[in-house]
């Protein structure tokens, strides 16, 4: 049975269009804890910042998600001088399990102009400059999504995604529950030796592994706290720790299962040139313990792979998607648009 991809490509993003006289584009990176808008002035090479609050439908619903988008939308094209009707496209990249109801309600406040896409899409943007590759999340949480070519037709694909409860392997999260859970199996004598025993009492500040145990049920730690705690898990696989570095070994090969069934299914592991596999999220801070695993695996399904660490901002990709769907998708460069992005947050 033929399957559709989990998250589509709208079809205005998946190939230059007709160049249109906008010399402004926009935008906006949706997450669960803020949002950033930013507005691109195509002649003069300035940007515009806005920010607002959590746009993650999921996690404060749509009405708060929607004010959250248009209120930093608004503000960046507030700084950049100029009325709503003169940004020429956006393109919003909004993190949940899905964006209907999301984008009917800013179609409905503002025109077809402004495309909500999932931010995987954003991301795969940001990692690819729109172009043939994959971007792999390992954040708090993690994703996979990439876009290639079959039969001469453009085909995207997305693996992974489904939350913590569900998936999320080799995000920061999944890490921090296997690292507890390793510390555990260390008290109980069931499992190996391992220096995160230690790491856990001293990470929560409880008096022993059990403790941590406890309070993960009596005290619910936040998604967000127990990521934090792949942190130590990262220095300890650094030095040496077994368990620590086994986990990392273990979260690269799940991640790199997810990166490959998007390479085949958008035709990119046979792929006779090179190719982005671009990495973007706090958990490949953690350097070469989980990116030197996940580089060969990935290189097992596609030699070609040139698998990296993403530099540019998430709200990169929403940019260069909107440039592409005013028709001018190559008015700027990833490298000079990266730039201006740092200079402003900077700014």
């Amino acid at each position: 049975m033929e399957l559709d991809s989990l998250v589509q490509l709208p079809a205005v993003l998946s190939a230059e269009q007709p160049r249109s006289d906008a010399r402004y584009v926009m935008g906006v990176d949706g997450g669960a804890t803020k949002t950033l808008a930013a507005v691109l002035d195509l002649r003069e090479r300035a940007l515009y910042l806005g920010h607002g609050g959590p746009s993650n439908e999921d996690a404060v619903g749509a009405d708060a998600a929607v004010r959250a988008l248009l209120g930093a939308a608004d503000e960046a094209i507030a700084g950049a001088g100029i009325d709503a009707s003169q940004v020429g496209s956006a393109v919003l990249a909004i993190a949940g399990t899905d964006t209907e109801a999301i984008s009917r309600n800013v179609l409905m406040a503002r025109t077809e102009a402004w495309l909500v896409v999932n931010d995987v899409v954003g991301a795969w943007a940001t990692a690819t400059g729109g172009g043939p590759g994959v971007a792999a999340i390992a954040g708090t949480g993690s994703n996979v999504f990439g876009v290639g070519a079959v039969g001469g037709e453009t085909r995207a694909w997305r693996a992974g995604g489904w939350g913590h409860l569900l998936g999320d392997e080799g995000s920061g999260y999944w890490l921090g529950v296997q690292s507890i859970k390793a510390a555990l199996r260390d008290r109980e004598r069931s499992g190996p030796p391992t220096a995160l025993s230690e790491a856990a009492i001293a990470f929560f500040g409880e008096p022993s592994v059990e403790a941590v145990a406890q309070r993960v049920y009596s005290k619910p730690l936040t998604k967000g706290e127990i990521a934090a705690f792949a942190i130590e898990t990262a220095k300890l696989a650094e030095q040496g720790d077994e368990v620590a570095r086994e986990l990392y070994e273990r979260g690269a090969r799940e991640l790199a299962q997810q990166i490959a069934a998007v390479m085949l299914q958008t035709g990119l592991a046979d792929a006779q040139r090179d190719f982005p596999v671009g990495l973007i999220g706090s958990a490949f801070k953690a350097g070469a313990v989980f990116v030197g695993p996940l580089e060969r695996a990935v290189h097992e399904c596609a030699p070609l792979a040139r698998v990296g660490a993403v530099e540019m901002a998430p709200v990169g990709g929403s940019l260069l998607l909107a440039a592409r769907a005013a028709g001018h998708g190559e008015a700027i460069g990833a490298a000079e648009l990266s730039a201006l992005i740092d200079s402003a947050l900077r700014g």
